[in-house]
């Protein structure tokens, strides 16, 4: 699962969207996103993420530090005990940018951050040459025209440091509060998404609320070190699976009180921004 700028191959994904009352941000949404990226590409190249949030920043973006294993422990969480990895069924689901672009470090990648994506072509000499991939036009096109008002993370990295990331975390102030979306769109080709006919998945996607009711979903065993401001956004509890098979493209999609209520019965594969 992912988008790519140029070919390339993703395994292991892992996904959490949350939503939390943080004590100094207030109600935000958190994404989490984890892959093992093969760069096929000659040169540079690109993971491209679409996010339902308002004005995002640097600052949006979490440092996990030494808790690179906190999806892991997520997915420890809700991974059934009598069922291996990998034995559940999939669910059958039908010009200049005047500085409106952010490029900063992240990790193993210099991320180009847009609140629109015709700004990113003027921004990308900021990014250095050995991470700096050519940006189809297509793909640019795509995104502006299909997720309006989303922000959209280029995350620029180089054939050496392909398979070295750690998991990616950021909060923001979400364009629906009230809806948690978990960015799935799949192309590997450095094409637009293809959005007719279904697409292979094989990843665990997770959800949160600190506003579950008690026994809700699964507890979550963090390590003991984590930094304090890292777990002001993480849940306590989580529920979630593991998707395989054959699915429409799009993301994964669920109202926030139909999760307290059903938990991941009501997640939905969209192939297009819930309204």
């Amino acid at each position: 699962m992912c988008v790519s700028m140029h070919p390339a191959e993703f395994s292991g994904t892992t996904l959490y969207a949350g939503r939390r009352r943080h004590p100094e941000h207030g109600l935000v949404h958190v994404l989490g996103y984890r892959n093992t990226a093969a760069n096929r590409a000659d040169g540079p190249n690109a993971m491209l993420l679409h996010l339902p949030a308002r004005g995002m920043t640097q600052a949006n973006f979490l440092d996990v530090g030494d808790s690179t294993d906190v999806l892991d422990r997520m997915v420890d969480a809700v991974r059934p005990r009598s069922v291996a990895a990998g034995g559940m069924a999939a669910m059958d689901w039908m010009g200049g940018d005047g500085g409106r672009v952010e490029v900063f470090e992240h990790d193993i990648y210099t991320v180009m951050l847009a609140a629109d994506p015709t700004d990113l072509p003027a921004a990308l000499g900021r990014v250095p040459a050995h991470k700096r991939p050519a940006l189809n036009p297509e793909l640019m096109r795509f995104y502006a025209e299909r997720y309006p008002g989303h922000a959209l993370a280029v995350c620029c990295f180089d054939n050496a440091s392909a398979a070295q990331a750690k998991p990616l975390l950021m909060w923001y102030e979400p364009l629906d509060p009230e809806v948690l979306v978990a960015p799935a769109l799949d192309a590997h080709t450095g094409r637009p998404p293809g959005m007719v006919g279904k697409v292979p998945v094989d990843h665990w996607v997770l959800f949160g609320s600190d506003e579950s009711p008690a026994l809700w979903g699964e507890p979550v065993e963090y390590g003991p070190g984590m930094r304090h401001g890292l777990r002001a956004f993480l849940p306590d509890r989580v529920v979630g699976r593991r998707y395989e098979g054959l699915l429409p493209n799009g993301d994964f999609a669920v109202r926030h009180e139909d999760l307290l209520t059903s938990g991941t019965a009501e997640v939905r594969r969209v192939p297009q921004p819930v309204r």
